[in-house]
Formats: structure tokens, sequence, C-alpha cells
């Protein structure tokens, strides 16, 4: 049986590749028995979808963000404008 620290590990491991069914069976096992470690999957889960939510914010802030060309041109003309003074 995996203990906490084991456990924790394949729950981190499971975000990055798929688990063997050992692996998925012996966790499933724990963490029936284990309040803590399911409390760490909820926030481990939570914390991957917060950090999902926030970089499809960003982008679409950045989006939000981005000069026309026209203001681009004009911002390039008045740098080269004072670089030449």
């Amino acid at each position: 049986m995996l203990t906490c620290k084991q456990a924790s590990q394949v729950i981190s491991q499971s975000y990055d590749c798929r688990l063997s069914w050992r692996e998925r069976w012996d966790l499933r096992i724990h963490l029936f028995i284990c309040d803590a470690c399911v409390r760490f999957a909820r926030q481990m889960r939570f914390i991957r979808q917060a950090m999902r939510r926030f970089s499809r914010e960003q982008a679409e802030a950045d989006e939000q963000v981005r000069l026309s060309a026209e203001a681009a041109a004009r911002i390039r003309q008045e740098l080269d404008r004072q670089q030449n003074q």
C-alpha cells in the first residue's frame, strides 16, 4: 500500500503522464482510506483548473491589449524621431 508521500507523488505524476493500472489501483485504495490525500488531490485539481482559467484569461487580455497597426506605426515613428534628434 502507498504511503501518503508516495500517493502525493503519484497524484502529481498523474497530471504529467498516464498512470499504469497498478498505480491507479494503488492510488484508489489509498484514497479510499486517507482523507488527507483526498484533500490534497482536490487541491491539486483546483490549482490546475485555476491555472488553466488564468492562462485563458491572460490570453484574452493580451488580445485586448494589442495595438492596431496604425498605432504601432505612430509609436515607431515617434521613437525614430526622438532618436534622430
